[in-house]
């Protein structure tokens, strides 16, 4: 039931001696999800022992080098590597020329399907729904179309208080039956109250990645009460202004968005290459918000799993 986020390239456009462009990997319950692919992408992977073949998905934040440049390389090696699962690639629609480009170019025998599913909404939108979770695109605010994500786990199903089944004697069908939800009426008259004899196992865990973007009034209300947020903090309070020419954020406005948002954890990254020690950037954070941590590559930032009480 691992529920992580693992930071594998934290730098914004240029990359250094010791941080590469935007590359992230969230586990969900065993469900490999590619957020953003920039340059040297499936190196980081090997490294830190993340398997290429079982990505599930990849979701592209937009067409800008530092965050797709390393898609090629990566999906040449799968299809080198005999992958025959489908890959299904989230990504504003710009990016069908780029896959178009690479199909034609790289790509001498396909193994495996490549389903592109476009993003072109200016509203929050659900892309994926399935039983383990969902996820909605959130259009944010750059220099070209930009989308951030939203990672939801399900629901999870009820289950009968151990204590009531003794207590009350329940039968499969009752069991069966208050689990989905119903009241059960006996013939003696007495109502078994589902809202009372079943609990929630657990309560599902959220992930919202933000990058790239300016700050806007929005933001905050379309990642509430996320546990765990990941927000670019490009430039520090000494590049303001920069970070609003650009359309990107401060550390310090990554802050006030995980405090207006209300969210559990921050964990910044998307550093200029201007700090060499991006460690002010965390100081400006969590100023703001004191639960911020600074991405690095290969670091693990985990969800525990909160089980409720019977």
């Amino acid at each position: 039931m691992k529920f992580s986020l693992t930071t594998l390239g934290v730098s914004s456009a240029s990359p250094t001696t010791d941080r590469y462009p935007s590359a992230h990997i969230l586990n969900i319950c065993g469900r490999l999800l590619l957020i953003d692919c920039g340059e040297g992408c499936q190196m980081l992977m090997k490294r830190h022992g993340i398997s290429l073949m079982k990505l599930d998905g990849i979701f592209l934040s937009h067409v800008h080098g530092d965050h797709v440049l390393g898609i090629f390389g990566l999906m040449s090696t799968l299809s080198m590597s005999g992958r025959t699962r489908p890959l299904h690639i989230y990504a504003p629609k710009e990016f069908s020329g780029i896959l178009d480009f690479f199909r034609q170019q790289f790509l001498e025998q396909e193994t495996y399907a490549i389903v592109f599913h476009p993003l072109a909404s200016d509203a929050p939108v659900p892309v994926l729904e399935d039983d383990a979770m969902t996820v909605t695109a959130l259009p944010l605010r750059h220099r070209v179309p930009t989308y951030g994500y939203l990672f939801r786990e399900r629901e999870p199903g009820l289950n009968v208080r151990k204590s009531a089944v003794e207590s009350e004697s329940l039968a499969v069908d009752e069991i069966l039956a208050l689990k989905s939800g119903c009241d059960v009426f006996r013939e003696d008259g007495t109502r078994l109250s589902s809202g009372i004899l079943t609990y929630r196992p657990y309560s599902p865990r959220s992930f919202a990645y933000v990058s790239d973007t300016a700050v806007f009034e929005e933001l905050p209300e379309m990642v509430r009460g996320v546990e765990l947020l990941y927000h670019e903090a490009t430039f520090g309070d000494d590049c303001a202004d920069k970070a609003e020419a650009t359309l990107h954020s401060t550390a310090r406005q990554a802050g006030q968005t995980a405090l207006r948002a209300g969210a559990g954890m921050l964990v910044i990254g998307h550093y200029s290459s201007r700090y060499k020690n991006p460690e002010v950037l965390l100081r400006q954070a969590r100023e703001v918000f004191p639960r911020t941590e600074m991405s690095r590559e290969g670091l693990e930032f985990e969800i525990p799993l909160n089980k409720n009480r019977e």
